[in-house]
Protein backbone atom coordinates (compact mmCIF):
# COMPACT_ATOMS: atom_id res chain seq x y z
CA UNK A 1 0.00 0.00 0.00
CA UNK A 2 1.41 3.26 -1.03
CA UNK A 3 2.02 6.62 1.63
CA UNK A 4 -0.31 9.28 0.33
CA UNK A 5 2.41 12.16 0.29
CA UNK A 6 2.27 15.37 2.40
CA UNK A 7 2.51 18.63 0.85
CA UNK A 8 6.19 18.90 2.12
CA UNK A 9 6.96 16.34 0.32
CA UNK A 10 5.25 17.58 -2.84
CA UNK A 11 7.47 20.86 -1.86
CA UNK A 12 10.85 19.00 -1.50
CA UNK A 13 10.25 17.40 -4.65
CA UNK A 14 9.86 20.33 -6.52
CA UNK A 15 12.19 22.74 -4.93
CA UNK A 16 14.83 19.71 -5.16
CA UNK A 17 13.91 18.58 -8.81
CA UNK A 18 16.84 18.40 -11.46
CA UNK A 19 14.59 16.84 -14.27
CA UNK A 20 14.53 19.35 -17.40
CA UNK A 21 10.26 19.40 -18.17
CA UNK A 22 10.11 19.51 -14.20
CA UNK A 23 11.66 22.99 -14.50
CA UNK A 24 10.45 23.60 -17.65
CA UNK A 25 7.00 23.64 -15.63
CA UNK A 26 8.50 25.36 -12.63
CA UNK A 27 9.80 28.35 -15.08
CA UNK A 28 6.49 28.72 -17.27
CA UNK A 29 4.02 28.85 -14.11
CA UNK A 30 6.53 31.41 -12.76
CA UNK A 31 6.09 33.82 -15.75
CA UNK A 32 2.84 33.14 -15.99
CA UNK A 33 2.29 34.13 -12.32
CA UNK A 34 4.17 37.45 -13.00
CA UNK A 35 2.57 37.98 -15.76
CA UNK A 36 -0.69 38.38 -14.05
CA UNK A 37 0.97 40.77 -11.55
CA UNK A 38 2.31 42.92 -14.36
CA UNK A 39 -0.34 43.00 -16.15
CA UNK A 40 -2.51 44.22 -13.12
CA UNK A 41 -0.22 47.11 -12.55
CA UNK A 42 -0.80 47.94 -16.07
CA UNK A 43 -4.65 47.92 -15.52
CA UNK A 44 -4.02 49.93 -12.56
CA UNK A 45 -2.22 52.61 -14.77
CA UNK A 46 -4.63 52.76 -17.40
CA UNK A 47 -7.44 53.21 -14.86
CA UNK A 48 -5.52 56.14 -13.87
CA UNK A 49 -5.21 57.65 -17.37
CA UNK A 50 -8.73 57.20 -18.14
CA UNK A 51 -9.05 61.31 -17.02
CA UNK A 52 -6.59 63.36 -16.85
CA UNK A 53 -5.39 64.62 -13.05
CA UNK A 54 -4.70 62.37 -10.18
CA UNK A 55 -7.65 59.95 -9.74
CA UNK A 56 -6.77 56.21 -8.50
CA UNK A 57 -2.83 56.64 -7.45
CA UNK A 58 -0.73 59.17 -7.11
CA UNK A 59 1.77 60.40 -9.33
CA UNK A 60 4.65 58.77 -6.76
CA UNK A 61 2.31 55.45 -7.01
CA UNK A 62 2.25 56.01 -10.87
CA UNK A 63 5.77 56.24 -11.36
CA UNK A 64 6.60 53.23 -9.37
CA UNK A 65 3.95 50.73 -10.61
CA UNK A 66 5.29 51.86 -14.27
CA UNK A 67 8.82 50.62 -13.58
CA UNK A 68 7.90 47.73 -11.67
CA UNK A 69 5.73 46.94 -14.73
CA UNK A 70 8.29 47.31 -17.10
CA UNK A 71 10.86 44.88 -14.82
CA UNK A 72 8.54 42.46 -14.31
CA UNK A 73 7.04 41.91 -17.82
CA UNK A 74 10.58 41.67 -19.29
CA UNK A 75 12.67 39.68 -16.70
CA UNK A 76 10.17 37.72 -14.79
CA UNK A 77 7.45 37.02 -17.45
CA UNK A 78 8.96 36.76 -20.52
CA UNK A 79 12.40 35.76 -20.11
CA UNK A 80 11.32 32.99 -17.73
CA UNK A 81 8.58 31.75 -20.06
CA UNK A 82 10.90 30.99 -22.97
CA UNK A 83 13.34 29.79 -20.57
CA UNK A 84 10.47 27.00 -19.71
CA UNK A 85 10.20 26.16 -23.32
CA UNK A 86 13.81 25.78 -23.74
CA UNK A 87 13.80 23.62 -20.38
CA UNK A 88 11.42 20.75 -21.60
CA UNK A 89 11.13 21.34 -24.98
CA UNK A 90 15.10 21.40 -26.33
CA UNK A 91 16.46 18.02 -24.80
CA UNK A 92 13.44 15.90 -26.21
CA UNK A 93 14.07 17.62 -29.82
CA UNK A 94 17.40 17.11 -29.80
CA UNK A 95 17.52 13.45 -28.27
CA UNK A 96 19.06 14.41 -24.74
CA UNK A 97 18.56 12.79 -21.49
CA UNK A 98 18.36 16.25 -19.38
CA UNK A 99 19.86 19.62 -19.66
CA UNK A 100 24.39 19.19 -19.42
CA UNK A 101 24.04 20.66 -16.03
CA UNK A 102 21.06 19.66 -14.26
CA UNK A 103 21.64 20.94 -10.79
CA UNK A 104 22.78 24.14 -12.51
CA UNK A 105 19.21 24.08 -14.34
CA UNK A 106 17.88 23.92 -10.78
CA UNK A 107 19.96 26.71 -9.16
CA UNK A 108 19.46 28.86 -12.30
CA UNK A 109 15.32 28.99 -11.91
CA UNK A 110 15.25 28.90 -7.93
CA UNK A 111 17.60 32.71 -8.20
CA UNK A 112 14.48 34.26 -9.90
CA UNK A 113 11.69 34.37 -7.30
CA UNK A 114 13.67 36.11 -4.35
CA UNK A 115 14.91 38.59 -7.29
CA UNK A 116 11.68 38.91 -8.07
CA UNK A 117 10.35 40.08 -4.62
CA UNK A 118 13.45 42.57 -4.22
CA UNK A 119 11.77 43.86 -7.76
CA UNK A 120 8.14 43.73 -6.18
CA UNK A 121 8.99 45.19 -2.46
CA UNK A 122 11.27 47.48 -3.62
CA UNK A 123 8.84 49.17 -5.87
CA UNK A 124 11.81 51.67 -7.47
CA UNK A 125 10.52 54.72 -9.18
CA UNK A 126 12.77 55.61 -12.06
CA UNK A 127 11.96 54.28 -14.68
CA UNK A 128 12.22 51.02 -16.70
CA UNK A 129 15.17 51.71 -18.25
CA UNK A 130 16.85 53.39 -14.65
CA UNK A 131 18.24 56.15 -16.58
CA UNK A 132 21.15 58.18 -15.01
CA UNK A 133 21.16 60.64 -13.16
CA UNK A 134 17.50 59.49 -11.70
CA UNK A 135 18.77 57.00 -10.60
CA UNK A 136 21.84 57.92 -9.23
CA UNK A 137 19.92 60.87 -7.28
CA UNK A 138 16.90 59.75 -6.20
CA UNK A 139 16.58 58.94 -2.59
CA UNK A 140 15.14 55.08 -1.07
CA UNK A 141 16.38 51.84 -0.62
CA UNK A 142 13.80 50.60 -3.77
CA UNK A 143 16.63 51.52 -6.47
CA UNK A 144 19.40 49.20 -4.69
CA UNK A 145 16.63 46.58 -4.31
CA UNK A 146 15.39 46.79 -7.96
CA UNK A 147 19.30 46.96 -8.85
CA UNK A 148 19.97 43.80 -6.89
CA UNK A 149 17.15 41.80 -7.97
CA UNK A 150 18.23 42.06 -11.79
CA UNK A 151 21.69 41.14 -10.89
CA UNK A 152 20.00 38.11 -9.13
CA UNK A 153 18.27 37.97 -12.41
CA UNK A 154 21.69 38.47 -14.84
CA UNK A 155 23.52 35.64 -12.86
CA UNK A 156 20.49 33.07 -13.44
CA UNK A 157 19.85 34.11 -17.01
CA UNK A 158 23.73 33.56 -17.51
CA UNK A 159 24.03 29.80 -16.22
CA UNK A 160 20.66 29.12 -18.63
CA UNK A 161 22.07 30.50 -21.59
CA UNK A 162 25.54 28.82 -20.33
CA UNK A 163 23.75 25.60 -20.10
CA UNK A 164 21.74 26.01 -23.05
CA UNK A 165 24.79 25.66 -25.54
CA UNK A 166 27.01 23.25 -23.67
CA UNK A 167 23.40 20.78 -24.10
CA UNK A 168 23.10 21.73 -27.92
CA UNK A 169 26.33 21.70 -28.64
CA UNK A 170 27.40 18.66 -26.56
CA UNK A 171 23.66 16.35 -25.98
CA UNK A 172 22.47 16.14 -29.40
CA UNK A 173 21.75 12.17 -30.53
CA UNK A 174 24.08 10.32 -32.78
CA UNK A 175 23.39 11.63 -36.29
CA UNK A 176 21.44 15.10 -35.29
CA UNK A 177 23.71 17.71 -36.80
CA UNK A 178 23.22 21.58 -36.19
CA UNK A 179 22.33 21.24 -39.93
CA UNK A 180 19.14 19.16 -39.13
CA UNK A 181 18.50 20.62 -35.78
CA UNK A 182 15.07 22.06 -34.99
CA UNK A 183 14.52 25.20 -35.43
CA UNK A 184 13.25 25.83 -32.35
CA UNK A 185 16.63 24.82 -30.71
CA UNK A 186 18.18 27.06 -32.99
CA UNK A 187 16.19 29.77 -31.33
CA UNK A 188 17.50 28.73 -28.23
CA UNK A 189 20.56 29.07 -29.40
CA UNK A 190 21.31 32.39 -30.82
CA UNK A 191 18.95 33.54 -27.90
CA UNK A 192 21.79 32.11 -25.15
CA UNK A 193 24.56 33.25 -27.20
CA UNK A 194 22.91 36.75 -27.33
CA UNK A 195 22.43 36.84 -23.65
CA UNK A 196 26.01 35.59 -23.07
CA UNK A 197 27.65 38.24 -24.76
CA UNK A 198 25.25 41.07 -23.79
CA UNK A 199 24.63 40.64 -20.14
CA UNK A 200 28.13 41.29 -18.97
CA UNK A 201 27.16 45.19 -20.10
CA UNK A 202 24.33 45.12 -17.98
CA UNK A 203 26.12 43.61 -14.93
CA UNK A 204 28.92 46.24 -14.81
CA UNK A 205 26.20 48.91 -15.45
CA UNK A 206 24.20 48.33 -12.50
CA UNK A 207 27.78 47.51 -10.56
CA UNK A 208 28.68 51.08 -11.10
CA UNK A 209 25.47 52.42 -10.21
CA UNK A 210 25.19 51.03 -6.50
CA UNK A 211 29.31 52.14 -6.44
CA UNK A 212 27.71 55.64 -7.30
CA UNK A 213 24.60 55.66 -5.01
CA UNK A 214 26.33 54.25 -1.79
CA UNK A 215 30.47 54.36 -2.25
CA UNK A 216 31.12 57.91 -3.54
CA UNK A 217 32.22 56.75 -6.57
CA UNK A 218 31.69 58.97 -9.56
CA UNK A 219 30.82 56.54 -12.70
CA UNK A 220 27.79 58.66 -13.64
CA UNK A 221 27.40 61.15 -11.16
CA UNK A 222 28.43 65.15 -12.17
CA UNK A 223 27.47 66.70 -8.78
CA UNK A 224 28.31 67.17 -5.03
CA UNK A 225 31.95 65.58 -4.70
CA UNK A 226 32.35 64.47 -8.38
CA UNK A 227 31.69 67.91 -9.53
CA UNK A 228 36.07 68.25 -10.42
CA UNK A 229 35.93 65.02 -11.97
CA UNK A 230 32.42 64.16 -13.09
CA UNK A 231 30.80 61.04 -14.47
CA UNK A 232 28.40 60.91 -17.35
CA UNK A 233 25.57 59.42 -16.77
CA UNK A 234 25.19 59.01 -20.95
CA UNK A 235 27.49 55.80 -20.00
CA UNK A 236 25.08 54.15 -18.39
CA UNK A 237 22.62 54.29 -21.34
CA UNK A 238 25.25 53.18 -23.55
CA UNK A 239 26.19 49.99 -20.84
CA UNK A 240 22.20 49.38 -20.71
CA UNK A 241 20.93 49.49 -24.34
CA UNK A 242 24.22 47.37 -25.37
CA UNK A 243 22.19 44.73 -23.48
CA UNK A 244 18.99 46.43 -23.77
CA UNK A 245 18.17 46.14 -27.51
CA UNK A 246 20.17 42.35 -27.80
CA UNK A 247 17.47 41.77 -24.79
CA UNK A 248 14.45 42.54 -27.57
CA UNK A 249 15.76 39.33 -29.65
CA UNK A 250 15.76 37.41 -26.38
CA UNK A 251 12.44 38.11 -26.48
CA UNK A 252 11.52 37.89 -29.69
CA UNK A 253 13.77 34.89 -30.97
CA UNK A 254 12.29 32.23 -28.86
CA UNK A 255 8.86 33.54 -29.97
CA UNK A 256 9.90 33.69 -33.53
CA UNK A 257 11.23 29.63 -32.93
CA UNK A 258 7.73 28.72 -32.00
CA UNK A 259 6.35 30.02 -34.45
CA UNK A 260 8.38 28.24 -37.12
CA UNK A 261 7.63 25.24 -35.14
CA UNK A 262 3.64 25.79 -35.56
CA UNK A 263 3.18 27.11 -38.63
CA UNK A 264 4.63 24.01 -40.79
CA UNK A 265 2.54 21.71 -38.54
CA UNK A 266 -0.88 23.75 -38.60
CA UNK A 267 -0.61 24.03 -42.54
CA UNK A 268 0.14 20.52 -43.09
CA UNK A 269 3.23 21.63 -44.84
CA UNK A 270 7.39 21.07 -44.68
CA UNK A 271 8.63 24.13 -43.67
CA UNK A 272 9.46 26.70 -47.24
CA UNK A 273 13.24 27.13 -46.33
CA UNK A 274 14.75 25.68 -43.45
CA UNK A 275 17.94 27.32 -44.03
CA UNK A 276 16.44 30.98 -44.39
CA UNK A 277 15.03 30.66 -41.19
CA UNK A 278 18.37 29.36 -39.51
CA UNK A 279 20.45 32.13 -41.88
CA UNK A 280 18.19 34.93 -40.67
CA UNK A 281 18.20 34.02 -37.02
CA UNK A 282 21.63 34.32 -37.03
CA UNK A 283 21.74 37.10 -39.02
CA UNK A 284 19.36 39.00 -36.10
CA UNK A 285 21.98 37.44 -33.72
CA UNK A 286 24.73 39.38 -35.31
CA UNK A 287 23.36 42.54 -36.41
CA UNK A 288 21.41 42.82 -32.90
CA UNK A 289 24.70 44.26 -31.31
CA UNK A 290 24.97 47.39 -33.88
CA UNK A 291 21.72 49.10 -32.94
CA UNK A 292 21.90 50.10 -29.38
CA UNK A 293 22.98 53.61 -30.32
CA UNK A 294 19.64 53.99 -31.97
CA UNK A 295 17.90 54.69 -28.84
CA UNK A 296 20.52 57.41 -28.18
CA UNK A 297 19.81 59.36 -31.10
CA UNK A 298 18.90 62.56 -28.97
CA UNK A 299 21.97 62.26 -26.75
CA UNK A 300 24.61 64.18 -28.57
CA UNK A 301 26.40 61.31 -30.47
CA UNK A 302 28.32 62.19 -33.27
CA UNK A 303 26.38 62.66 -36.85
CA UNK A 304 28.66 59.74 -38.13
CA UNK A 305 27.83 57.23 -35.15
CA UNK A 306 23.98 58.34 -35.31
CA UNK A 307 23.92 57.26 -39.54
CA UNK A 308 25.98 54.12 -39.17
CA UNK A 309 23.19 52.99 -35.80
CA UNK A 310 20.77 53.99 -38.20
CA UNK A 311 21.98 51.70 -41.24
CA UNK A 312 22.35 48.96 -38.85
CA UNK A 313 18.63 48.93 -37.93
CA UNK A 314 17.82 49.18 -41.52
CA UNK A 315 19.57 46.32 -42.24
CA UNK A 316 18.46 43.96 -39.58
CA UNK A 317 15.03 44.35 -41.39
CA UNK A 318 16.26 41.93 -44.23
CA UNK A 319 17.12 38.61 -42.26
CA UNK A 320 13.70 39.78 -40.38
CA UNK A 321 11.59 40.17 -43.94
CA UNK A 322 13.33 36.93 -45.21
CA UNK A 323 11.69 35.12 -41.73
CA UNK A 324 8.44 36.59 -42.64
CA UNK A 325 8.43 35.40 -46.47
CA UNK A 326 9.75 32.08 -44.95
CA UNK A 327 6.74 31.56 -43.07
CA UNK A 328 3.78 33.38 -45.31
CA UNK A 329 5.24 30.74 -48.22
CA UNK A 330 5.22 27.99 -45.83
CA UNK A 331 1.50 28.31 -45.73
CA UNK A 332 1.05 29.49 -49.38
CA UNK A 333 -0.88 26.43 -50.94
CA UNK A 334 -1.19 24.64 -47.12
CA UNK A 335 -4.41 23.00 -45.57
CA UNK A 336 -4.50 25.19 -43.00
CA UNK A 337 -5.57 24.20 -39.42
CA UNK A 338 -6.87 27.07 -38.13
CA UNK A 339 -6.76 26.40 -34.19
CA UNK A 340 -5.70 28.31 -31.62
CA UNK A 341 -1.23 27.64 -32.36
CA UNK A 342 -2.40 29.02 -36.07
CA UNK A 343 -4.52 31.83 -34.77
CA UNK A 344 -1.98 33.25 -32.31
CA UNK A 345 0.90 31.97 -34.87
CA UNK A 346 -0.81 34.56 -37.52
CA UNK A 347 -1.73 36.73 -35.13
CA UNK A 348 2.28 37.43 -34.27
CA UNK A 349 2.54 37.65 -37.99
CA UNK A 350 0.48 40.47 -38.23
CA UNK A 351 1.30 42.62 -35.33
CA UNK A 352 4.84 41.94 -35.35
CA UNK A 353 5.26 43.12 -39.18
CA UNK A 354 3.55 46.54 -37.76
CA UNK A 355 5.97 46.66 -34.70
CA UNK A 356 8.63 46.25 -37.20
CA UNK A 357 7.49 48.80 -39.75
CA UNK A 358 7.05 51.39 -36.70
CA UNK A 359 10.43 50.63 -35.55
CA UNK A 360 12.21 51.72 -39.09
CA UNK A 361 10.10 54.92 -38.31
CA UNK A 362 12.20 55.09 -35.35
CA UNK A 363 15.34 54.07 -36.50
CA UNK A 364 15.48 57.21 -38.92
CA UNK A 365 17.05 60.06 -37.14
CA UNK A 366 14.82 62.77 -37.86
CA UNK A 367 12.29 60.87 -36.94
CA UNK A 368 13.14 59.76 -33.81
CA UNK A 369 14.15 63.35 -33.15
CA UNK A 370 10.25 64.46 -33.09
CA UNK A 371 8.83 61.11 -31.55
CA UNK A 372 11.70 60.03 -28.99
CA UNK A 373 10.04 60.32 -25.29
CA UNK A 374 6.45 59.82 -26.74
CA UNK A 375 3.55 57.42 -26.33
CA UNK A 376 4.92 56.29 -30.32
CA UNK A 377 7.63 54.53 -28.96
CA UNK A 378 5.95 52.43 -25.92
CA UNK A 379 3.13 51.38 -29.00
CA UNK A 380 5.87 50.44 -31.13
CA UNK A 381 7.34 48.58 -27.82
CA UNK A 382 4.36 46.86 -27.26
CA UNK A 383 3.40 45.43 -30.65
CA UNK A 384 7.19 43.97 -30.79
CA UNK A 385 6.95 42.09 -27.19
CA UNK A 386 3.19 41.93 -27.05
CA UNK A 387 2.30 41.61 -30.23
CA UNK A 388 5.53 39.66 -31.42
CA UNK A 389 6.65 37.81 -28.09
CA UNK A 390 3.65 37.05 -26.05
CA UNK A 391 1.23 36.30 -29.45
CA UNK A 392 4.20 33.78 -29.70
CA UNK A 393 4.07 32.65 -26.56
CA UNK A 394 0.20 31.76 -26.47
CA UNK A 395 1.25 29.78 -29.47
CA UNK A 396 3.10 27.42 -27.92
CA UNK A 397 1.32 27.08 -24.97
CA UNK A 398 -1.52 25.54 -27.16
CA UNK A 399 0.47 23.71 -29.33
CA UNK A 400 2.31 21.52 -26.65
CA UNK A 401 -0.21 21.87 -23.77
CA UNK A 402 -1.00 18.52 -24.73
CA UNK A 403 2.80 17.39 -24.41
CA UNK A 404 2.84 19.45 -20.86
CA UNK A 405 -0.63 18.06 -19.52
CA UNK A 406 -1.29 15.21 -21.50
CA UNK A 407 -4.72 16.82 -21.57
CA UNK A 408 -6.24 19.18 -24.53
CA UNK A 409 -7.43 22.94 -23.91
CA UNK A 410 -11.04 24.20 -24.45
CA UNK A 411 -11.04 25.00 -28.53
CA UNK A 412 -13.73 27.90 -27.93
CA UNK A 413 -12.41 28.83 -24.66
CA UNK A 414 -9.17 29.60 -26.59
CA UNK A 415 -10.37 30.62 -29.81
CA UNK A 416 -12.42 33.91 -27.57
CA UNK A 417 -8.95 34.61 -25.65
CA UNK A 418 -7.50 34.81 -28.61
CA UNK A 419 -9.80 37.43 -30.30
CA UNK A 420 -10.30 39.02 -27.44
CA UNK A 421 -6.39 40.04 -26.94
CA UNK A 422 -6.00 40.43 -30.56
CA UNK A 423 -8.61 43.22 -30.80
CA UNK A 424 -8.57 43.99 -27.83
CA UNK A 425 -4.30 45.11 -27.50
CA UNK A 426 -4.54 46.49 -31.10
CA UNK A 427 -7.59 49.00 -29.78
CA UNK A 428 -4.88 49.63 -26.92
CA UNK A 429 -1.48 50.18 -28.93
CA UNK A 430 -2.49 51.57 -32.23
CA UNK A 431 -3.93 54.15 -30.19
CA UNK A 432 -0.79 55.41 -28.88
CA UNK A 433 1.13 55.95 -32.00
CA UNK A 434 -1.62 58.75 -32.69
CA UNK A 435 -0.77 60.19 -29.10
CA UNK A 436 2.75 59.88 -30.00
CA UNK A 437 2.72 61.85 -32.92
CA UNK A 438 0.20 64.36 -31.71
CA UNK A 439 3.25 64.84 -29.01
CA UNK A 440 2.35 63.02 -25.82
CA UNK A 441 5.16 62.09 -23.64
CA UNK A 442 5.68 59.08 -21.89
CA UNK A 443 6.11 58.40 -18.22
CA UNK A 444 3.70 60.85 -17.66
CA UNK A 445 0.91 60.14 -14.90
CA UNK A 446 -0.89 62.92 -16.29
CA UNK A 447 -1.75 64.58 -19.54
CA UNK A 448 -3.22 67.40 -21.31
CA UNK A 449 -6.86 66.93 -21.61
CA UNK A 450 -6.84 67.30 -25.72
CA UNK A 451 -5.12 63.67 -25.14
CA UNK A 452 -8.15 62.14 -23.28
CA UNK A 453 -10.66 60.76 -26.33
CA UNK A 454 -7.53 58.75 -27.25
CA UNK A 455 -6.46 58.15 -23.74
CA UNK A 456 -10.07 56.77 -23.11
CA UNK A 457 -10.11 54.33 -25.97
CA UNK A 458 -6.82 53.38 -25.01
CA UNK A 459 -8.00 52.61 -21.43
CA UNK A 460 -10.80 50.37 -23.02
CA UNK A 461 -8.77 48.19 -24.97
CA UNK A 462 -6.69 47.36 -22.07
CA UNK A 463 -9.49 46.13 -19.98
CA UNK A 464 -10.92 44.14 -23.36
CA UNK A 465 -7.20 42.75 -23.41
CA UNK A 466 -7.36 42.03 -19.35
CA UNK A 467 -10.68 39.92 -19.72
CA UNK A 468 -8.96 37.91 -22.35
CA UNK A 469 -6.32 36.79 -20.09
CA UNK A 470 -9.15 35.85 -17.49
CA UNK A 471 -10.42 33.21 -20.31
CA UNK A 472 -6.86 32.10 -21.12
CA UNK A 473 -6.17 31.22 -17.17
CA UNK A 474 -9.49 29.72 -16.62
CA UNK A 475 -8.65 27.29 -19.63
CA UNK A 476 -5.66 26.21 -18.81
CA UNK A 477 -6.30 25.36 -15.15
CA UNK A 478 -9.31 24.06 -16.07
CA UNK A 479 -8.31 21.71 -18.82
CA UNK A 480 -4.86 21.01 -16.93
CA UNK A 481 -7.69 18.77 -14.23
CA UNK A 482 -10.79 17.81 -16.51
CA UNK A 483 -9.71 18.18 -19.80
CA UNK A 484 -9.95 15.49 -22.86
CA UNK A 485 -7.31 13.07 -22.36
CA UNK A 486 -4.61 14.11 -25.56
CA UNK A 487 -4.05 11.99 -28.51
CA UNK A 488 -0.31 11.32 -29.62
CA UNK A 489 -0.69 13.72 -31.93
CA UNK A 490 -3.79 16.08 -32.08
CA UNK A 491 -2.48 17.59 -34.80
CA UNK A 492 -2.59 14.77 -37.24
Amino acid sequence: MTQKKSLLDYAKHWFTTVHHTEIGLLYLFFGFFSFIIGGLMALVMRAELYFPGENFVSAGTFNSMFTTHGATMVFLFLMPVFAGFGNYLVPLLIGAKDMYWPRVNNLAFWMIPPAALLIWFGMANIGWTGYAPLSVLEKGFGIDMWAMGLQILGISSMLGALNFVMTILRLRQPGMRLGNMPLFAWAILATSLLLIFSLPALTVGLLFLMFDRNLGTCFYKVTGLCATHPGDPVLWQHLFWFFGHPEVYVLILPAMGIISEVIPVMSRKKIFSYWSLVLGTMGICVLGFMVWGHHMFVTGLPLAQRAFYMLATAAIAVPTGIKMFTWIATMWGGKLNLKAPMLFAIGFLATFLFGGITGMYLGSIPLNIDLHGTYFVVGHLHYVLFGGAVMGAFAGVYFWFHKFTGRMYNEKLAVLHFWTTFIGFNVTFFVFHILGAQGMPRRVADYLPQYTGMNQIATIGAFLLGIGQVFFFHNMMKSAKKGEHAPENPWA
